[in-house]
């Protein structure tokens, strides 16, 4: 399977949350290909430390990363971003807007951090698609998008109601992205929106050093990434160790149902709706 055609030697990409877990594994992923990486991250120090991972897997070693401390909910940050990254580029092939935190907080508590989780996983997606698409149609070459997302924001589990508003709404930004990109004459940028699986980070750890069976990890997010980007995936919903696709798939369907079968919102967790739900999860097709 040929590579995305923006994901090529010589090429240039920015990465937000680039410090660990998921951006980090890209950021080493997409160095190996031969590209020249920009990571982007709150901590200069962490940001020195993942350099130097990053620099380890480059064919051109350190000089091939640069590093840019970023608060992505802030706007006037992430166009520093920008001029940064095409002051030493001269071009952005790939952007990676993968920054995000939690937790937020249900629907009537946790107000400040609710904020802070909109302002990073929501806003900070916003900021980077204002910030840099025009910038890359511009450049009229072959490039990608890419928005990391949450299975939360698509089947909205309860519990941190404002982390999966947060990603619902990265969904839908990247949805009308595609959209408008592929309306645009002469473009030649694609989106993506990576939805990963129970995934062993720093944010999903809580305290464990070890990781769980059930998880995958980083790189096997950023693997299946490569992957799809080569087929022109726009939906890249990663299974993990414990949940296939086809559970995914069914998960989603029941949740679109509860709209078109008139259920109350949320059924996969509603007590009356709980033998309904194992039995299209388990029924075969």
């Amino acid at each position: 399977m040929p590579a995305h055609p923006a994901l090529a030697a010589g090429r240039s990409a920015v990465i937000t949350g680039a410090a660990s877990g998921i951006g980090l594994a890209a950021a080493r992923r997409f160095a190996s290909m031969g590209l020249k990486v920009c990571l982007a991250d709150l901590s200069a120090e962490a940001l020195d430390r993942a350099a130097d991972e990053v620099a380890a897997a480059a064919p051109a070693g350190r000089a091939a990363v640069i590093t840019v401390p970023t608060d992505v909910s802030k706007l006037e940050s992430v166009q520093a971003l920008k001029d940064k990254a095409y002051a030493a580029f001269g071009e952005v092939a790939i952007l990676m807007n993968n920054a995000g935190t939690a937790p937020g907080g249900g629907p009537y508590d946790h107000y400040e951090r609710w904020r802070r989780v909109l302002d990073v996983n929501l806003w900070g997606v916003i900021n980077g698609v204002q910030t840099f698409a025009p910038a890359m149609l511009a450049q009229k070459t072959a490039c990608a998008i890419v928005n990391t997302d949450s299975k939360q924001g698509i089947t909205c589990p309860p519990g941190d109601t404002a982390y999966n508003v947060s990603k619902a709404g990265v969904k839908v930004l990247t949805e009308a992205l595609a959209h408008s990109l592929r309306n645009e004459e002469g473009n030649r940028i694609s989106a993506h929106l990576l939805v990963p699986g129970s995934t062993f980070t720093g944010m999903t750890a809580r305290g464990r050093s070890e990781k769980p069976a059930g998880a995958w990890t980083p790189d096997q997010v950023i693997d299946m990434l490569v992957e799809s980007m080569g087929k022109g995936d726009f939906y890249i919903i990663c299974p993990d160790n414990e949940v296939t696709r086809d559970v995914d798939n069914r998960r989603i369907l029941w949740a679109a149902e509860d709209i078109t079968r008139n259920r109350p919102p949320l059924s996969r967790w509603h007590a009356d709706y709980k033998d309904a739900f194992n039995a299209f999860l388990t029924a075969e097709k």
